[in-house]
């Protein structure tokens, strides 16, 4: 929790650290936010949330575009490579940034690469199960999944996501071996899991809770270490399997080299647009809590969750390449 809470209360900070000088002539024509993840997934809807509002703030087209591929790594590459003047910028999971490393073999960009520009946001993970599977509850799917050993399928978005590890992850607390099914993005994969050609997905509730409250998926759990303030009757896997945890948060990156002012105007601009009412409306309805801080605080916390989540995938034997 020391994490979110950092990150909960920094923003103001942010705002104050801001440098302002160069700032009066940029932006000067539209901007670009790069999704390394296909179109109707979970970093992608924060995307179009806060670059509509950015854009109004800041007087010049926010254009969202999709670079799905090698688990964020084409997007977040295409941005490590872009000229950095401050018109492309990355909206990126933590997955691709602190555990993609441990992942593969070969990487085509650096943490170096990158700079930091703040958090977005606390996704809510959730375990959701099709209509079909006969468990409402973690014991009772583990007792399913056990009486089915290889059987059951889970969706991901792709070898080493978060999807992923959040399910061998369940595995190996659980003691239980499931079928995994990966797919181009969580987009894919939920509507899959809704349809029942699988039957399990750990995914943010972005993507989950519109389905739960339609009753085409329901929900079993989350996987944070603490229940969920917006979703505070559901159980977290924990409670069941002690010491299960996998927090997942996005945040945005520009490429190295950026100027520090340029870093800061996005900051401070991404701040405001958390702070909206109609922002928080929005989330409160999908599970996200906001997440705001400075440049060095963020950066601080994908060096320190790269070593925890690497530490734990080379000890799940987990690979994606």
């Amino acid at each position: 929790m020391k994490r979110r809470q950092i990150l909960m209360g920094a923003g103001s900070a942010a705002l104050l650290g801001a440098a302002q000088p160069a700032w009066a002539a940029f932006p000067e024509r539209p901007l670009t936010i790069v999704v390394p993840w296909a179109p109707g997934g979970s970093t992608d809807i924060l995307a179009r949330a806060l670059g509509e509002q950015m854009a109004r703030s800041l007087g010049q087209p926010v254009l969202v575009e999709n670079r799905p591929g090698a688990s964020g790594n084409v997007g977040t590459a295409h941005v490590a490579r872009a000229k950095p003047d401050g018109y492309t910028i990355l909206f990126g999971s933590m997955s691709t940034h602190t555990m993609n490393s441990a992942l593969m073999s070969t990487m085509p960009f650096k943490g170096s690469d990158l700079v930091g520009i703040g958090p977005l946001a606390y996704v809510t993970n959730c375990l959701v199960v099709h209509p079909s599977v006969p468990a409402n509850t973690v014991p009772e799917f583990i007792r399913h999944v056990r009486a089915n050993p290889g059987k059951v399928a889970y969706a991901s978005a792709g070898p080493g996501s978060t999807n992923h590890l959040s399910a061998a992850m369940f595995e190996r607390f659980a003691k239980v071996e499931m079928l995994h099914v990966p797919y181009k993005g969580g987009a894919p994969a939920v509507a899959d899991t809704v349809g029942g050609q699988v039957q399990v997905f750990f995914t943010a509730s972005t993507q989950a809770l519109p389905h739960v409250k339609a009753g085409r998926l329901k929900l079993l759990a989350v996987t944070e270490a603490r229940r969920a303030a917006l979703l505070p009757e559901v159980p977290t896997v924990a409670e069941t399997l002690p010491g299960y945890e996998l927090a997942v948060w996005y945040g945005a990156f520009a490429p190295a080299g950026t100027p520090r002012d340029l870093v800061a105007r996005w900051n401070a601009e991404i701040n405001k647009a958390l702070a909206l009412p109609e922002i928080k409306t929005r989330f409160d309805a999908m599970g996200i809590e906001a997440a705001t801080s400075t440049p060095a605080q963020f950066d601080a916390l994908v060096q320190a969750d790269e070593q925890r989540y690497g530490k734990l995938i080379r000890e799940l034997n987990i690979r994606a390449d």
